[in-house]
Formats: structure tokens, sequence, C-alpha cells
């Protein structure tokens, strides 16, 4: 018999509640694990604002030496300052957060060296199968060497960094809020921004992984009200905020209206195709607005589309040489950043795009929100398949209708487009609709639903 970690071990990372699905014995077992798979001499660590964070990372790395690693604690960081440690460094790397999650839960997330990721078919179900085993039959046996912990301040690096790849040297000066929605933000957008023409007012910047003012999760528009209410009181130019690890940001303009993240995808493509001399490939998941395509083309670039999810954006960026990947998410992957995802990096895109011009944030990236969407809209089915193949009934054969299913199944025509796609984890089916106009958009999401929950 070995242990079932099947809840706890996700297609792309270690999520759970702490103690009643792992504790620090286990987190001891996956840091062997993730060195026995990975082969590593040296590894690097960081974590959370969690009270749990601390405590398990440290068994993770006693776990990694006892294998014979080397380990390097960088400590408090976000995850994409992990990321720039794995990549600055050169090393696989393990950061402990459950990102948005409540506070009860806690994390991994992994990579190899250089940020590549770590997921169900690069080397997390092995380390499952790892630590399944030897939590029934007890711990590896030691190397016959064990590494060394040491601890090691990245976060000024990582600013500098980021800041080298975007020039806000020039911009005008800008009020900003940033809501941290005491998460990482916190920790990292005073160094970041340092010394920027930026009139910073923080809102939940304190450190407390049981989140006393909101959830960490800026997708759900409940989590905005309080930023968007600030940006109006303050009279800000912007508002931003961030995720519980800071890997994601959400923009608001002037008047606290939500920035959709494919406008935000548009607006960093078409700087990062300048920066590149006005080439390049850009990624963008199938659910991302028309308006990202097109930008990218009209900008000299080539766009790719690729299904959702993070693996397959990151894996997508590293075969096309692409120079920079977006999501619907509010995920954002830079060939500069170790083909990773960072929040901040694109948040500083916005900040310079905005301080380079006059006119408000509302005006600016209304060139790169030219359609009406639905956004996400989740529906609780019996039967996925059957719903599904409902749905592609109704519209296959259509005169001026095309269907693919690259992800789910994507139906469009010349003025509007339908994506609907199966939950991996809950009997649920997604729908994303976008359309010329606000009319269409509606009559089209309405005729789906009434299909889908039909």
């Amino acid at each position: 018999m070995t242990a079932d970690l099947s809840q706890l071990v996700k297609a792309y990372d270690v999520r759970g509640v702490v103690p009643d699905q792992w504790d620090e014995t286990l987190a001891e077992l996956f840091g062997a694990a993730f060195v026995q798979v990975t082969d590593a001499s040296a590894i690097v660590t960081g974590h959370d604002m969690r009270p749990s964070s601390p405590g398990l990372s440290r068994a993770f790395a006693r776990g990694a030496a006892a294998q014979g690693a080397d380990v390097t604690e960088i400590g408090l960081c976000s995850t994409d300052q992990l990321y720039y440690a794995s990549g600055a460094l050169d090393l696989p790397g393990a950061m402990f957060t459950a990102s948005h999650n409540p506070a009860q839960y806690n994390g991994i997330k992994m990579c190899r060296a250089g940020a590549a990721p770590v997921g169900q078919d690069t080397g997390l179900a092995e380390i499952r199968t790892l630590a399944e085993q030897w939590s029934e039959s007890g711990a590896p046996a030691p190397a016959a060497r064990t590494g060394a912990i040491t601890r090691r301040d990245t976060l000024t690096d990582y600013a500098v960094h980021l800041r080298s790849l975007v020039d806000l040297r020039a911009i005008r000066p800008l009020k900003v809020v940033v809501d941290a929605g005491n998460g990482m933000g916190g920790h990292t957008v005073p160094t970041v921004f340092e010394g920027l023409p930026l009139d910073l007012v923080p809102l939940y910047f304190e450190l407390d992984g049981t989140f006393p003012n909101h959830e960490a999760n800026p997708l759900d528009p409940a989590n905005l009200v309080d930023l968007q209410k600030r940006v109006r009181e303050e009279g800000a130019d912007l508002g931003i905020a961030f995720d519980g690890d800071a890997d994601r940001c959400f923009v608001v303009d002037e008047h606290g209206d939500p920035v959709s993240p494919s406008a935000v995808t548009a607006l960093v493509a078409a700087r990062e195709l300048a920066r590149n001399g006005g080439q390049g490939i850009v990624i963008h998941n199938l659910i991302t607005s028309w308006s990202v395509p097109e930008v990218v083309r009209e900008n000299g670039g080539t766009p790719v589309r690729t299904r959702v999810g993070h693996s397959f954006i990151k894996a997508e960026m590293a075969k096309a040489g692409a120079i920079f990947g977006g999501e619907h998410s509010a995920h954002y992957y830079f060939k500069d950043f170790w083909n990773a995802d960072t929040g901040m990096l694109a948040a500083l895109h916005v900040l310079a795009a905005l301080g380079g011009q006059d006119g408000p944030l509302s005006a600016l990236v209304a060139q790169y929100d030219r359609y009406t969407g639905s956004g996400e809209i989740n529906s609780t089915v019996a039967d996925q398949t059957d719903r599904l193949a409902a749905v592609r009934a109704a519209y296959e054969g259509r005169q001026g209708i095309t269907l693919d299913t690259l992800d789910g199944l994507t139906v469009s025509s010349t003025d509007w487009w339908f994506n609907v796609r199966p939950s991996n984890t809950e009997p649920l089916l997604r729908l994303n609709a976008e359309a010329r106009d606000e009319p269409t958009m509606t009559k089209v999401r309405d005729e789906v639903l009434a299909i889908i929950r039909g």
C-alpha cells in the first residue's frame, strides 16, 4: 500500500489544506523527491506570507539537503521573484504558496533550472510517486554528503532586472493605487517602484496570510471594490491589484473601471514588439480577445494561439522562441524573464505606456479593447461530454460558421466567437463569448447558455 496524494498533487503544482492534507513531514519528502527527479546538486527555495509557509519551506530544504543538494533559501518572496532566482542562479526552484486560495491552504510551485516548468508530464508525477512510496515506507536513505542550507536576499537584484527591461526614466509623474491584498505585492512593490516618479498609495501592504481584508484573488470582481473606490477617491491615474503570490496583476483605469487582461496583453505585446525591432512571435490562449492577434499583426508580429493553461503557454514560448505571451487570467510571460510569468513586469509596461503620453489610461487602452466580451461563465452540468456535444450539434453545418477543438469547442463567425471547455477538476463547463457589439454578444451568450443548461 502507498499513500494516495492525488487530491494534493495537481496538474501544475502541489496544493492542499494544512495540516489536514499535508504537513512538514510530507514537505520534507517532497524536497527529497524533487532532488532525485531533477538530479539537482543545488536548488533555491522561497515562500509567501502564509503562517505555514516558513515551516514547510524549511522542511522541504531539509529533505533536499539530506539527498545531497545545497539549498539557497531566499525567504519571503513573490512567485516571480522565485522564478527570477531560478533563472539568474540557474537552479531548480520551489516556491511555497497557495496563490489566491484561502489561508488554510498551502502549496508548492516547482521549476527546473532557468524557471522551466515542472508539471505532471515534466516531473511532477514522478515526484508524487516517490513521496507516496516514502510516506508509507519511510524517508529515503540520506546521501553520503548532506547539502548546505544558506540564506540569500534576491529582492534588490530582482527589482534591478525588471527595471532593466522597461525604461521608466522619462515618464510623467503618476499617482497609482496598489492593492496587495495582504499578499507578496506588499513586499516587492516598494523595492521595485523605489525612485520612480510615482505617487504610490498602498492598500493592504501588511503581509498577512489570513487575508483579513479580502481574498487575494483579483479575478473575482468583489475583490477589486476597495481598489476601485480608492482610485476614485484619490483621483489616481490608475490602480493595480496583485494576487496572493503577486505573479498576476490586474489594472483599473482612472474611473476605477477594470482593464481587460486581453487589453493589457495587446498593449504589452505592442511594446515588446517595438523593443524587438517590430518582429517576433506572441503567444495568446484561445479565449483572449480578437484584439490580441490583431494588434500583434498590426505591430509586425506573428500571433500563435494555444490552449488555456500556463504549462501550454510556457511550452509554446520555448518551442516558438516567442518574445511574449498573455492569458485572459492576467498571467503574462516574457522571453527576457526565462519564459516565466511576472505580473510585476506587465505592471511596469502599463506604467511606462501611460507615463509616456499625456492621455488617461481609459483612452490609451481603448485602442486595445475593441470588442465586447462575456467574461468566463461557469455552468454546473451532469454530463460535460453530452452538453458539449449538444452545443456542437447546434452549430455544426451552419453557413459561415467554423468549429475547432484545440481546447474544448470554439465556434466562430465573422461577428462573434465563443469557446466552451470542460473543467478538469469540477463538473463545470466554462463559456467565453465575444462579439463586435453588446447586443450580438448577449444574443450569442444566452443562446449557448440555454443549450448548456437545457
